[in-house]
């Protein structure tokens, strides 16, 4: 499971040109599911997000975390988060999950952010969407499950 998480003073999404979701300050998350990805990676993914200390404290440190601050989070399907670019100019989609695994867990997702009392707004499910938002900051990151099996190693110089 891959995501992209960005800091917002605020965000929305569009179907058809109707507005069907807006936040306020918190995350936008673009959410990319493989089809191997499982509960536990879900599970790891939202509680890393909503731990992530990212929004500055008093002294304008990040060191406040979503759930400190109470804010909220956008949620959008990103199956392009696994384009392949390396071969040809056209991107492979092959480790992205199908549209029959990857839409339960998306929505298995949204629930765990729920039950953790986080006020969630969220995209349609493979709609082609306008995304409009305000990175704060800016703040991105890219996390990545796959990567727990894997920790970085770090090296002295």
């Amino acid at each position: 499971m891959r995501a992209v998480v960005q800091r917002v003073s605020r965000a929305g999404v569009e179907i058809g040109g109707r507005t069907t979701a807006t936040i306020g300050r918190g995350l936008v998350i673009l959410l990319g599911i493989r089809s191997d990805d499982s509960a536990t990676d879900l599970t790891w993914m939202a509680d890393k997000i909503m731990h992530l200390r990212i929004f500055p404290d008093g002294d304008g440190k990040m060191n406040i975390s979503l759930a400190d601050m109470g804010g909220e989070m956008l949620i959008i399907s990103q199956f392009t988060l696994y384009g392949d670019c390396r071969k040809g100019r056209r991107p492979g989609f092959s480790a992205a999950a199908p549209p029959e695994i990857a839409e339960p867990l998306y929505h298995q997702f949204i629930e765990e952010v729920r039950k953790r009392g986080i006020r969630v707004a969220t995209g349609t499910f493979a709609a082609d969407m306008a995304v409009d938002l305000v990175n704060d900051g800016p703040v991105t990151l890219l996390l990545d499950s796959e990567k727990l099996s894997n920790p970085i190693s770090h090296h002295p110089l």
